[in-house]
């Protein structure tokens, strides 16, 4: 079973995290929430209060699949700056482990280097901090062993984009189905 770790950092954005964790719990994904606020408890930027499965520095991420990051402003910026994360994303994205961020937290990709020379988006006036990635604007991108989604009303297709990367197409399209989107 693939292993899928979300980070949460206090601001992030509620259904950024939430709606691809339902999508992939879903699928069968074994998915793991991770706070790295050293507190389990961690406050989204629409003030809902979430408990993580588990704590950063409880785990070792030897085994994951993927590694996902939800957006918001305070949120990306508390992301950003936890030094083990940065080094755990790098370290992942340069051994092939699918690596996805929306919103705001594809800037978290651009600032440790890991977009360069490939097709990425964001949320509009986050561009910037892509760096040099190929910014494309799309609701969903793909590019290699990246995902980067746009926003808020891009998050149930990020979901599914990292589902297909696991399940394939199928599955995708029974989702769907199953959940009238």
């Amino acid at each position: 079973m693939n292993k899928v770790y979300v980070f949460l950092a206090d601001g992030f954005e509620t259904v950024e995290a939430l709606a691809p964790v339902d999508v992939m719990r879903r699928a069968g994904l074994q998915v793991v929430t991770v706070s790295i606020m050293g507190r389990k408890e961690v406050v989204s930027a629409q003030n809902v209060t979430v408990q993580a499965d588990e704590l950063y520095e409880a785990l070792a991420f030897g085994d994951a699949d993927a590694l996902v990051l939800p957006g918001g402003g305070v949120g990306t910026d508390n992301l950003s700056a936890h030094e083990p994360l940065r080094a755990l994303l790098v370290d992942a994205c340069s051994h092939g482990t699918l690596v996805a961020a929306i919103c705001a937290a594809p800037m978290v990709f651009g600032r440790i280097g890991i977009l360069n020379g490939k097709k990425a988006t964001c949320y509009p006036g986050c561009e910037g901090d892509l760096f040099d990635a190929e910014y494309t604007a799309a609701a969903v991108e793909k590019d290699g062993n990246i995902i980067t989604a746009c926003g808020p009303g891009a998050s149930f297709d990020f979901g599914f984009a990292i589902v297909e990367q696991f399940c394939g197409a199928q599955v995708v399209d029974t989702l769907r189905s199953q959940m009238q989107f």
